[in-house]
């Protein structure tokens, strides 16, 4: 017999929606909402937990594999995707794996979360130790193909982290960190792809983001590890530089420039008034956080 699952349950409070006018049901979707972020508050220090591991791991070399099928796999790629160029990371470092391959980001092939071979045989294919992380994402908890990459994760030693929607569900209880954002019953009955859906994408957002900030991509509030790859980002990383130095526009610009466009550099130079070898010599000995580098410099110096 299943187990009993909230996400599936009927919510008593939209039995008439399909009578409502369009802004009645808008406004009920906006109230539901609302008890989102509640929910993932709950789950805060588990997620917490959850990143100081995916940054021990990181040191370590090991990549992140970011599992799951339908709506919860297209977000795991959404995030995946997005950190490469935000924050200058290889593709092959944060890796997000749909049920159903790429076709599946444009098609529903609902039965491919069933596939529990294929999984292993792509995390085989990727050479998974135990130096990496597996985030398994399945509102329901449940979900075969997401079960069996996490089976397959430990039994490589390799950290396992659950994202769900349901509480004491499977996936928590195989996992070294079990995060459950309890978001109860859809506006419409088992569709996850709404409240479920939005709190998976707020806890992946909390997982890369703060194990980004951790691991030195972030200097104050700023992004300064991106792919400098097209005009607006060459101006936001100006705007960085006159942020974090008080330059003008200008001066940012041309050290920018004279740093081969590498903003931590041109930010510690800025401050420290240190030449370009100290840059790299301290950024690297204080692990890419530019404020570490700054003060090994002056203890040194």
């Amino acid at each position: 017999m299943k187990k009993h699952r909230t996400t599936e349950t009927s919510n008593e409070k939209s039995l008439l929606l399909d009578e409502w006018s369009s802004f009645e049901i808008v406004q009920f979707m906006n109230q539901e909402d609302g008890g989102i972020t509640n929910a993932v508050k709950e789950a805060l220090p588990m997620i917490a937990l959850a990143v100081d591991g995916i940054v021990d791991r990181w040191k370590l070399g090991g990549r992140i594999f970011v599992i799951g099928a339908g709506t919860s796999g297209r977000l795991g790629v959404v995030d995946a995707v997005e950190l490469v160029p935000t924050f200058s990371i290889e593709e092959d470092r944060w890796i997000g794996i749909l049920a159903g391959g790429y076709e599946a980001m444009w098609t529903s092939l609902e039965e491919t979360e069933d596939d529990e071979q294929l999984i292993q045989s792509t995390l085989e294919d990727y050479n998974f130790s135990a130096r990496d992380v597996l985030i398994g994402v399945t509102a329901s908890g449940s979900t075969p193909f997401v079960l069996a990459a996490i089976h397959y994760g430990k039994e490589r030693n390799g950290l396992t982290i659950g994202i769900s929607n349901n509480e004491n569900t499977k996936l928590s209880s195989i996992c070294d960190y079990g995060i459950e954002a309890i978001t109860g019953p859809e506006v419409i009955r088992g569709s996850t792809r709404l409240k479920a859906g939005t709190a998976q994408k707020m806890v992946l957002n909390m997982l890369s983001t703060a194990s980004m900030v951790r691991v030195g991509k972030v200097y104050r509030n700023e992004m300064v590890d991106m792919k400098l790859i097209n005009n607006k980002l060459v101006y936001r990383a100006v705007q960085t530089l006159m942020n974090a130095t008080d330059l003008s526009e200008a001066d940012a610009a041309r050290i920018l420039k004279e740093n081969d466009h590498n903003l931590k550099v041109s930010i510690f130079r800025v401050l420290t008034g240190g030449t370009k070898e100290d840059s790299l010599h301290y950024l690297g000995e204080a692990d890419g956080h530019i404020k570490h580098a700054i003060q090994l410099y002056y203890q040194k110096n």
